[in-house]
C-alpha cells in the first residue's frame, strides 16, 4: 500500500475527524509545529546520557500524540471518545520532574549557553520549538476552543525542556570527570607495572 494518497495534491488535507482543510490553515500549522517539536524530542532522547531521562522524554513523546490529535480535529468530542487526552495529571508530572531536578542541580545565577552537551543542545532546540508552538497555540485559541489542560501542559513543557537540558549537561559533565579520573588511575597502574 502506497503511503501517498494524492488527496493533498491541491493543497488540502484531512483532519482527524475527516474534515478537509487547507494545508496552510492555522489548525494544521499549529499541530504541525507540535509534530516538529515531537520529532526534535525523539532526537534528543537518542542523545541522552541518562537512561531515566530517555524514558521521561519517551513518555512525553506519547503525550504529544494525544495533544496533536486533539488539535487536529474540529470535533473535539469525537477525538476524546476515541483517544487518550492530556490531563492535569500530565501537567503535574512535568511539574514533579521540574521541581525534582531543580532541587538537585547546581544553581544558575547567570545566562547559560544553550547546551554544553549534544543532548543538552538538542533539548534547548526542543525548548525553542516548544515556545514557537505555544505562540501558535495562543493564536489558534483566539478562534478555536482549547481545553485549559492543554494550555497548561504546553506552558510547562518549555520549562521542562530547559531543566532536562540542564540535567543532561550536568550528567555529561560528571561523565567527563569520571572518565578523567579513570584515565589517570589507569596511567598510574601502568606506571606501577612498568616499574614492577
Amino acid at each position: 500500500m502506497a503511503i501517498y494518497t494524492k488527496g493533498g495534491d491541491k493543497g488540502n488535507t484531512s483532519l482527524f475527524d475527516g474534515k478537509r482543510v487547507s494545508k496552510d490553515s492555522l489548525r494544521v500549522s499549529t499541530y504541525g509545529t507540535f509534530d516538529e517539536l515531537n520529532a526534535n524530542i525523539s532526537l534528543a532522547d537518542k542523545f541522552c546520557v541518562s537512561e531515566r531521562n530517555k524514558k521521561i522524554l519517551q513518555r512525553v513523546e506519547y503525550r504529544m500524540f494525544f495533544l496533536q490529535g486533539e488539535i487536529a480535529t474540529q470535533d473535539a468530542e469525537k477525538f476524546r471518545s476515541q483517544s487518550r487526552i492530556i490531563t492535569d495529571d500530565d501537567v503535574h508530572y512535568l511539574e514533579s520532574i521540574i521541581d525534582e531536578y531543580t532541587a538537585q542541580l547546581p544553581k544558575v545565577t547567570s545566562f547559560i549557553l544553550p547546551g554544553s552537551s549534544l543532548a543538552g543542545a538538542q533539548l534547548h532546540v526542543c525548548r525553542t520549538v516548544c515556545r514557537r508552538a505555544e505562540r501558535q497555540l495562543v493564536s489558534f485559541m483566539k478562534v478555536n476552543p482549547v481545553r485549559p489542560e492543554i494550555e497548561r501542559y504546553v506552558n510547562r513543557l518549555s520549562d521542562f525542556m530547559y531543566i532536562m537540558a540542564r540535567s543532561e549537561d550536568h550528567e555529561d559533565y560528571l561523565k567527563q570527570v569520571i572518565d578523567k579520573v579513570v584515565q589517570r588511575y589507569n596511567k598510574a597502574i601502568e606506571g606501577l607495572n612498568d616499574h614492577g
